[in-house]
C-alpha cells in the first residue's frame, strides 16, 4: 500500500460513480407517442416492473431501488475471499433508499463526496446500462428514451456545473447514426465532459454494425474535435446470445442465480470486442485525437487483446496503416478492478493510462472509495507520484483538465 486513504496528500478522482435512477428517469421527458414502445413501470401488487418495448425486463429486478444494497458488501465475493462453509448470499445487505438522498439527489452526494475525500466523481448509470438492449428491436424507440434519459440527467444531476464535482456522463445511442449526431451536438451544447457508448455491436435496421462502422465517423469526429472522451461502461451488451447457443438464457436477470458456464464464456468478452472494433477497424486511424475509457470491465481482457491484435498485425499487414497495440497505449484509458493486477496493466500500457474506480455505491465496488489505494503495489515498486497518477492526475488529463494535476494546484475543497 503506498498511503492509507486518511494520508493521501490530494483529493481523489472516482472515475466509476453511480447513482440510481428514478422511476420516471425515462419517462419524465418521454414523447407520448413512444410511451409503450419505450420503458414504462408497470405495478405488479406491491412490485414495480420494468416494461422495455410492453415486454417485462430483468436488468434490474427491483427498479425502484427500495430496498438497496449496502456499497461494498460484496467485496469478498468479487476478491475470491469468502471464508469456507459461508454462503455468498449471505453476504448481501440492504438498507432502504429514504436512508440515502445521496444515491438520487446531487446535493446530498456532493456533500458524501467532501466525507470521502473525493475532489471529482464520474457519475454513471445502473439501470440504463440495460435500456438499449431491451429496446434494440426498435432503434427509433432507443433513441427517443435515450434522449429522455439525458434529459432527465441533466436536469438532475447537470452536465456542466461551476464546482466541477460531478461529471455526469449522457449516453449515445449509436443505432440511428444521423441521430447520434444529433444527440452529441445536443450533450455538448449543455456542456457534457464525457459520453458513455454501450460496449457492444451497434443494433441495425438490416444487420448490426462495427463500432468501427464508417457510418459513424460523425460521432467519433465530433467528439475528438472537443476533446470529450468516450467511456465505455460494464453493461447488457446483449452477449447472452453466446450462452443460448450453449443451453443458457439469453436474458439477463441481475442477482439471479447463474449457470458459471456464463462467467466462463462471457466474462470480459464484450469490452475485449469493442476495443477490437475500434483498432482493428480503424477508429483511431481515422480520428487521431479520440480519446476512450474502459470502466468497471476488469483489466484481463488488455492481454488477451494485445496478443491477438499482435497476430492480426502479422497475418494482414497491408490492412494496418499504424501498429495496433500502439494505437491502444494510445488512445485507451483503465479503470481495472481492484482486485486486478495494477502493476502487471502499468506494465503494459503505461501507469498514465489506468484509472481509479470504485464502483461506489454498488455492493460489489468499495464501501470507501480511496481504500482503492491498498491494492496498488507498494513503493518503491509504485512511486507515490504513479500512485497520485491513478487515484488523480490520469482521470484530469482524461477530461483535458491539466491545470489541476500539478503538485501546488489549488484544489476545489480543502485538503
Amino acid at each position: 500500500m503506498t498511503d492509507s486513504p486518511d494520508r493521501l496528500p490530494y483529493l481523489a478522482v472516482d472515475v466509476d460513480n453511480h447513482y440510481y435512477e428514478p422511476v420516471d428517469a425515462f419517462t419524465r421527458h418521454l414523447p407520448k407517442e413512444f410511451k409503450r414502445r419505450g420503458v414504462q413501470m408497470v405495478a405488479d401488487g406491491k412490485r414495480t416492473l420494468a416494461m422495455m418495448g410492453e415486454k417485462v425486463n430483468h436488468f434490474i429486478p427491483n427498479p425502484t431501488f427500495d430496498p438497496i444494497i449496502e456499497p461494498g458488501c460484496l467485496d469478498l465475493l468479487f476478491r475470491g475471499e469468502i471464508p469456507d462453509g459461508v454462503d455468498p448470499a449471505s453476504l448481501m445487505k440492504v438498507d432502504r433508499l429514504s436512508e440515502h438522498p445521496e444515491y438520487q439527489n446531487r446535493d446530498a452526494r456532493v456533500t458524501v463526496l467532501d466525507r470521502q475525500r473525493l475532489e471529482t466523481v464520474f457519475m454513471l448509470p445502473t439501470f440504463a446500462c440495460g435500456v438499449e438492449e431491451g429496446l434494440k428491436h426498435d432503434i427509433e424507440a432507443t433513441m427517443a428514451s435515450v434522449h429522455a434519459f439525458n434529459l432527465w440527467l441533466d436536469e438532475d444531476w447537470g452536465y456542466d456545473r461551476p464546482d466541477g464535482r460531478i461529471v455526469s456522463a449522457p449516453i449515445i445511442a449509436l443505432a440511428d447514426p444521423e441521430k447520434a449526431v444529433e444527440e452529441v451536438e445536443f450533450v455538448l451544447g449543455r456542456g457534457a465532459k464525457l459520453v458513455l457508448v454501450r460496449p457492444a455491436p451497434v443494433p441495425g435496421v438490416v444487420k448490426p454494425r462495427s463500432l468501427g462502422d464508417p457510418s459513424h465517423d460523425p460521432v467519433w469526429a465530433r467528439l475528438a474535435e472537443a476533446g470529450v472522451p468516450v467511456g465505455f461502461h460494464l453493461s447488457d451488451s446483449g452477449y447472452l446470445a453466446i450462452s443460448a447457443l450453449w443451453g443458457g438464457k439469453a436474458t439477463f436477470e441481475g442477482f439471479g442465480k447463474r449457470d458459471p458456464l456464463d462467467n466462463v464464456l462471457l466474462d470480459d468478452r464484450a469490452i475485449h470486442d469493442t476495443m477490437a472494433s475500434l483498432i482493428v477497424h480503424q477508429v483511431f486511424t481515422r480520428h487521431p485525437t479520440l480519446k476512450v475509457v474502459s470502466i468497471e470491465n476488469g483489466s484481463y481482457f488488455v492481454y488477451r487483446l494485445i496478443k491477438r491484435l499482435k497476430k492480426a498485425a502479422n497475418n494482414a499487414p497491408y490492412h494496418f496503416k499504424q501498429d495496433p497495440v500502439e494505437q491502444l497505449r494510445t488512445h485507451v484509458w483503465i479503470a481495472p478492478y481492484y482486485e486486478d493486477d495494477v502493476k502487471l496493466l502499468a506494465d503494459t500500457i503505461g501507469v498514465d493510462k489506468i484509472l481509479f474506480g470504485s464502483d461506489w455505491p454498488h455492493g460489489e465496488g468499495l464501501a470507501d472509495p480511496t481504500t482503492f489505494t491498498a491494492d496498488i503495489p507498494q513503493f518503491p515498486e509504485f512511486s507515490h507520484d504513479d500512485t497520485r497518477k491513478v487515484m488523480r492526475d490520469n482521470a484530469l488529463e482524461l477530461l483535458g483538465d491539466p491545470q489541476r494535476t500539478a503538485p501546488g494546484a489549488r484544489h476545489l475543497v480543502s485538503v
